[in-house]
């Protein structure tokens, strides 16, 4: 089939209700998985996530006039790890109907997200699941999920890349599936969030998207979807990418600015942006060949600097998590060095919901970081029961 019936069949199925290609994923089943059976697909009709043109931000904070936003944590578990999950649960549920007793469960190690999703769809499905999650280093939110959700949850003494490593043994000794983003199954999934791009922009490639980085698996796959459109014909280019980076955990960033010519995995840091915590990515190589391929670039950004993007941006009626505020940063110092025109289209990929990281929010905007000015912070006012002392305020405030 040319390009011509590949986008006329995506643009048809596109948020509609027909089973199951209402989702964002599986109105590209195809591209995705073509042979398993619509009975065995496991989908929350993820994926339709949101391009919100980021008109004020970009007008007002970096002079920009065509700066978007992809906003995937606008999904049933509030992250991009659902576009990932569904094609491997339902590979997953396939091979436990036409051959049970092959797989008993599933299992992954994760800094919050992956366990949310892989919960919430083994659960639809039935099938057991099992989560690795480093103790005391994710958000309430991320570990009432996977718990909610039914999950065989183990809090474990270690940081994810322990986790990793014991998750790996295991499944190397059981009939337990690894979930993690080394399978590609994920990224079979996640490659669709490029594909919705370009339909969203009705197949104009953007110049420029941001992604923020931990175990790189997503970089990957946005660059495999980008370059599946271009290598099928539906467009002739692919977008530059940038790897955004926490400066707390940034093998990446260090391995690019020595070209490319080592690679050293480093030891991880506390950070905000948790769910890229990770100081030993799994899926290195290929990140570093999507970067290679599409000119690519790695930024980095401190802890300060991502909570200050994301809450500068949230003043603007986003409501970013730290991770999306990591990519802020980046591109904010991409065009302060004019790597990034002023008029260059482009997409930052907002990794997950702003509602699952409320607690760095309430502690930034109460100025309780230490070491942090929290610059624009907006804490409530107390004021007293009484008319007079409410239009003060409200006279100090805003003139009237």
């Amino acid at each position: 089939y040319g390009p011509t019936y590949w986008k006329a069949l995506f643009d048809e199925r596109a948020g509609r209700t027909t089973w199951p290609y209402g989702s964002g994923v599986w109105s590209k089943k195809e591209w995705v998985l073509p042979t398993i059976p619509d009975e065995h697909i496991v989908s929350m009709f993820e994926g339709n996530s949101n391009l919100f043109w980021a008109e004020r931000f970009g007008r007002e904070s970096l002079g920009m006039s065509d700066l978007w936003v992809k906003q995937c944590g606008n999904s049933h578990t509030g992250s991009f790890k659902d576009l990932g999950m569904t094609a491997l649960v339902s590979q997953v549920n396939h091979i436990r109907n036409i051959r049970p007793g092959t797989i008993s469960a599933v299992g992954c190690a994760s800094t919050g997200d992956t366990s949310a999703a892989l919960s919430a769809y083994c659960a639809a499905a039935d099938i057991p699941s099992i989560v690795f999650l480093p103790a005391d280093k994710i958000s309430l939110a991320q570990l009432v999920q996977p718990i909610a959700n039914g999950a065989c949850v183990l809090s474990i003494d270690t940081d994810f890349d322990g986790c990793m490593k014991l998750i790996r043994e295991v499944t190397a000794e059981t009939p337990i599936y690894l979930a993690n983003s080394m399978n590609s199954l994920r990224l079979e999934g996640q490659k669709t969030a490029a594909i919705e791009i370009l339909q969203q922009f009705d197949w104009e490639v953007p110049d420029w998207v941001i992604i923020p980085g931990g175990n790189l698996g997503n970089v990957y796959a946005f660059y495999k979807g980008f370059q599946m459109a271009k290598d099928l014909g539906l467009v002739t280019s692919i977008p530059r990418m940038v790897v955004a980076q926490a400066q707390n955990a940034n093998p990446l960033y260090k391995a690019f600015q020595n070209s490319y010519q080592n690679f050293e995995a480093v030891k991880a840091s506390t950070t905000f942006a948790s769910a890229i915590q990770i100081g030993d990515p799994v899926s290195i190589d290929r990140a570093i060949l999507a970067l290679k391929a599409s000119n690519g670039i790695v930024e980095e950004a401190s802890e300060e600097e991502l909570m200050d993007a994301a809450a500068r941006a949230d003043l603007t009626g986003m409501f970013n998590c730290p991770h999306t505020g990591v990519a802020l940063a980046a591109l904010t110092k991409l065009r302060d060095r004019g790597v990034i025109g002023k008029t260059d289209r482009t997409v930052v990929v907002s990794t997950a919901h702003g509602l699952k990281f409320t607690q760095s929010k309430v502690a930034y905007h109460a100025k309780e970081i230490p070491g942090m000015a929290s610059t624009y912070a907006n804490p409530p006012t107390p004021v007293k029961d009484d008319i007079g002392a409410v239009m003060d305020v409200l006279q100090s405030k805003f003139n009237i």
